[in-house]
């Protein structure tokens, strides 16, 4: 009789092409598109040769798998994505290539369409018969805010189904992953992967086997917990905008500060803002009148600030005509570099810019469309075909030059493009009336102060 190891299919890896396309794409992702990217706890993730069902909130459409396929380079992972992404040839060989399988939902695509799922099926269930990595979203489909939706059980019926395709003679893990960016949609933003603990299945099994549904309940149960403790969950969606408004501003900057965490780190930051929320979700049980009151202050004051066009952190001290005198020196000497830069780079901004306007409705799904542009039209052909074409005509250093200067051009000219924002506030906020600035300020500074009382 053989053994396990020797009828054990391994895990299936990436072609050399496939590998490499891969690499690309992880060099282009990490330093362009993000700022900085972090990883916290992926040592505990399972060696590839286990069969794994990775289990995440679901925050940035196709930007959450892709930033798992490039980050576990040990695998190939596979993730399902809707159908309607593979409509197109083109992104549906890359993203087929990087692991994508296509999943099919009745209110879109049909009755016929959700027949299709059987083939998504078979794949998945033979990737984790190879002791593969499946990567599901039981929200099933993006939020468009920072919390936790309801989770469909369907990656724990792919789980046991997995275990019990084995004789419940192998272990299957189910690891739990959050997302979280500092922001959504824009480019040259932080993202962060955190890794839970791996649930094994096998304790398990011989419960499942009488009773399926309750298992999974309680499995669920332990799934959604670890990824709720992950993440940002803001649970009070009839106060969110005022509480992303305060943990995004100055009083959240300062309440990091105040509780030892860095802002400028987004693991650290994200550790904070759940504290700030926890407490803001203790003071409303505990006086919910109160901070109906609080929260009423802080929609005028952001409303207040949104109508003029400025920005909070101007309302902190002294900002005066002196200091948008120097930002706008230092913005009129770095313009000439900007100008280069820009034509260098404008298709880079451009093309995901009308293609979002024109086409794409759910902004959650702007971050994904500039992602894709960058990485698959404009970067190969402005930042590749480019200095190949200088090199064949004969110029070595204008080909190396402009290999090495265009990914630092994009970075400068996403920079200034936010700076020149920053100034077009701080000029709103000098030339405003004073009065209207003097009524914001007093609002702002009762409203941090009553703050302070009631989180203390």
């Amino acid at each position: 009789m053989k053994s396990e190891k020797q009828t054990t299919p391994k895990p299936r890896k990436r072609g050399f092409a496939a590998n490499m396309f891969r690499r690309y794409l992880s060099a282009v992702n990490h330093p362009l598109y993000f700022r900085r990217f972090y990883a916290t706890g992926r040592e505990r993730m399972p060696e590839d040769g286990n069969p794994t069902v990775l289990v995440s909130n679901h925050q940035n459409c196709l930007i959450d798998p892709l930033a798992l396929v490039f980050l576990l380079s040990d695998r190939k992972p596979r993730f399902l994505a809707r159908a309607s992404v593979f409509q197109n040839p083109i992104l549906n060989k890359v993203i087929r290539g990087l692991g994508a399988l296509p999943t099919y939902r009745a209110r879109v695509d049909g009755i016929r369409g959700v027949a299709k799922n059987k083939g998504t099926l078979e794949e998945v269930a033979k990737a984790l018969s190879y002791g593969e990595t499946v990567v599901l979203y039981p929200e099933g489909q993006h939020q468009n805010k920072r919390w936790l939706g309801a989770f469909s059980q369907a990656y724990l019926k792919m789980a046991f189904g997995a275990a019990e395709e084995a004789n419940f003679e192998r272990e299957v893990y189910v690891m739990p992953t959050a997302n979280h960016y500092s922001h959504y949609r824009l480019p040259r933003e932080d993202m962060m992967i955190a890794f839970g603990e791996p649930i094994a299945l096998s304790p398990y099994y011989e419960e499942f086997k009488e009773n399926p549904r309750e298992v999974m309940s309680k499995v669920n149960d332990l799934v959604r917990g670890q990824i709720e403790h992950l993440m940002l969950n803001v649970e009070d969606l009839d106060h969110y905008r005022e509480i992303d408004f305060l943990r995004t501003n100055t009083y959240g900057k300062k309440y990091t500060a105040k509780h030892s965490y860095r802002a400028a780190y987004l693991p650290e930051k994200l550790a904070s803002d759940k504290a700030l929320v926890a407490a803001l979700k203790e003071a409303t049980e505990r006086d919910e009148e109160k901070m109906e009151g609080i929260f009423e202050q802080t929609r005028k004051l952001r409303k207040s600030i949104e109508k003029m066009g400025i920005r909070e952190w101007l309302l902190e001290g002294r900002h005066g005509l002196g200091g948008l005198l120097l930002f706008a020196l230092g913005m009129l000497i770095g313009l000439p570099l900007f100008v280069a830069a820009l034509a260098a780079t404008w298709l880079v901004f451009l093309a995901p810019v009308v293609v979002n306007k024109l086409a794409i409705k759910d902004r959650q799904f702007w971050g994904s469309i500039n992602l894709a542009a960058t990485l698959l039209v404009t970067y190969p052909l402005c930042g590749i075909v480019a200095p190949i074409v200088m090199l064949c005509c004969g110029s070595w250093e204008w080909a190396l030059g402009w290999f090495v200067a265009f990914p630092i051009a994009i970075i400068y000219a996403s920079n200034y493009m936010r700076w020149g924002q920053k100034l077009i506030g701080y000029c709103r906020f000098v030339f405003a009336k004073r009065s209207k600035i003097e009524n914001l300020q007093s609002l702002r500074k009762r409203l941090y102060k009553e703050l302070d009382k009631t989180l203390k």
